[in-house]
């Protein structure tokens, strides 16, 4: 099925200018216009409130969650792709408001609108069938207050020339908090086509137990004021939303572990809790590949010859790299690095073949070399394309033609069962009470076994469970949120302190700032603290 998606403009849900703030609780019953008569109807009018996500979860949100933490560095090729210091800012801790990575605040909103347009022609809040579109808006404000911080509660259509105000970060939790516990005995069970890539009863219990781990980052006063030593009293409630998932039986690690993320993922992966499904040829946007590919390997490297340019310009952190050293791991050949083979296009593995470019053989180096730091240049020549070691997490999709550039059919993640179970982990690791027999040893054995590491011995720290979650979610847009919640976000790594040795201090930058096209359009904000 194809879907197409509208990107719609804030100036059409704010008004410019104004300052006064209102009142939020309104009939969404009021604005109702007429109710859908069947099921095919309904499903008509939710078909692209779904997939508001899929813009920004294909390029910016994703590029922002991970260049801003100690997976990648957006490096430049003499010129070529700093694009106005779009990755080089990310990857240093100095963005501004005008930063496209950034940009993807009016897209949220957007999608928040449509969410409010399409529950009231469906028959309002009380009705049934629309939970999974409440549902979906209430990730959409997970991502809004999880990027931005204190964000307009644009939870119904605004009148005519009514303005609105951001609520705080606090308000904006309990709300999602509050939707999803109203929903969630009215969303589907079933895991099958028919709810691939929509919100069902484990998506929602998924985003519950995120929202309650990051609990005490959320109704933090101060986003710098954070400490990981604060209490959280959202923790049991943690294992309560994960165990019923877990009990569900409906999850498990059947796929190895790179299957999970090839062009032909899909509904078969039983890992995959929600997920944005891309197809290179009618749902769009997915580009992962692009950004990792050595600049070089449009010919030669996958077999193929890719019918486009690639970027090349995303490089491993080299202490990022450092944390896949497990003996037997199958996450450690996400990485790629050292010598370079030509890789079999039908099975996606190395051969035995040596990719020689211009008669030398490719050999991609872990350490990372600069010829200017501030715009993180490496030059464009064959030594400066292969700084850093890459990423085929998200395979290259080799089916993709001239005429679909260099979008990709690997469907996208957002919530995971390996997820569930590392956050029951962390929760017991922070006071939670232990259910089923669980321990943080046997939560994350289940995926050390899957994936052929070995077990884990003792009583693991939570600095064991980071690195755990390092090399299961690497380029799966969690890292950013998982060192703002163990205080480590302003930790030194890659170029950032040498740099921007002020990033050490700038603890404002746990959220991003608001876009100035926003402020331009809403005057009566104001930019978030620090900017």
């Amino acid at each position: 099925m194809k879907f197409r998606y509208i990107k719609l403009s804030l100036s059409f849900l704010l008004l410019f200018g104004a300052v006064s703030c209102t009142d939020l609780d309104v009939d969404v019953k009021s604005q109702y216009t007429a109710f859908p008569d069947s099921e095919i109807a309904a499903e008509a009018k939710t078909a692209d409130v779904y997939y508001m996500m899929r813009e920004p979860l294909g390029r910016d949100y994703h590029h922002a969650q991970t260049l801003s933490s100690d997976e990648v560095t957006g490096v430049s090729l003499s010129g070529d792709y700093y694009d106005n210091g779009r990755y080089a800012h990310m990857s240093l801790h100095s963005w501004t408001p005008d930063d496209a990575t950034i940009g993807y605040f009016e897209t949220l909103t957007g999608g928040i609108t449509r969410c409010n347009r399409t529950i009231i022609e469906l028959g309002g809040e009380e009705v049934a069938i629309t939970a999974p579109v409440r549902a979906v808006r209430a990730y959409y404000f997970w991502v809004l207050m999880d990027s931005y911080g204190d964000v307009p509660l644009l939870n119904r259509l605004l009148e005519e020339d009514e303005a609105i105000n951001r609520a705080p970060r606090a308000e904006v939790a309990e709300f999602i908090e509050k939707e999803l516990l109203e929903v969630l005995d009215l969303l589907p069970t079933n895991v099958d086509a028919s709810t691939y890539g929509k919100p069902t009863r484990y998506m929602a219990e998924a985003l519950l137990a995120k929202l309650y781990l990051n609990w005490a980052v959320y109704t933090s006063t101060d986003v710098a004021a954070y400490s990981p030593n604060m209490a959280n009293p959202k923790l049991n409630n943690v294992v309560a939303m994960c165990d019923d998932i877990i009990v569900s039986g409906k999850f498990d690690f059947t796929d190895p572990y790179l299957s999970k993320f090839y062009p032909e993922n899909g509904l078969h992966i039983k890992d995959f809790i929600y997920v944005m499904p891309f197809d290179r040829q009618s749902q769009q946007g997915m580009t992962y590949g692009r950004f990792w590919t050595h600049r070089s390997a449009n010919s030669g490297f996958y077999g193929v010859n890719l019918p486009s340019s690639v970027g090349g310009n995303f490089v491993y952190n080299p202490e990022f790299v450092d944390k896949f050293s497990l003996e037997g791991d199958d996450r450690n050949e996400q990485i790629i690095g050292g010598p370079l083979y030509v890789r079999d296009p039908a099975t996606y593995k190395a051969t035995s073949t040596p990719w020689i470019v211009n008669g030398v053989h490719v050999t991609l180096t872990k350490e990372i070399e600069l010829i200017d730091q501030q715009t993180l240049d490496v030059g464009n020549d064959l030594k400066g394309r292969s700084q850093g070691y890459r990423s085929i997490k998200f395979y290259m999709d080799l089916k993709t033609t001239s005429a679909q550039s260099r979008n990709q059919s690997n469907d996208v993640p957002i919530f995971r069962y390996a997820d569930v179970l590392l956050m029951k982990a962390e929760a017991i690791m922070r006071g939670a009470s232990a259910t089923q027999g669980d321990t943080p040893a046997s939560l994350m054995n289940q995926i050390r076994t899957y994936v052929h590491a070995p077990s884990v011995t003792g009583n693991p720290t939570l600095d064991d469970l980071l690195d755990e979650r390092a090399r299961e979610f690497a380029d799966e847009s969690w890292r950013r949120n998982d060192l703002i919640r163990f205080g480590k976000f302003e930790n030194d790594w890659g170029f950032k302190h040498i740099v921007n040795p002020n990033a050490k201090n700038q603890k404002f930058r746990r959220i991003f700032p608001i876009p100035t096209s926003v402020l331009n359009t809403n005057t009566n904000w104001s930019q978030n603290a620090g900017y």
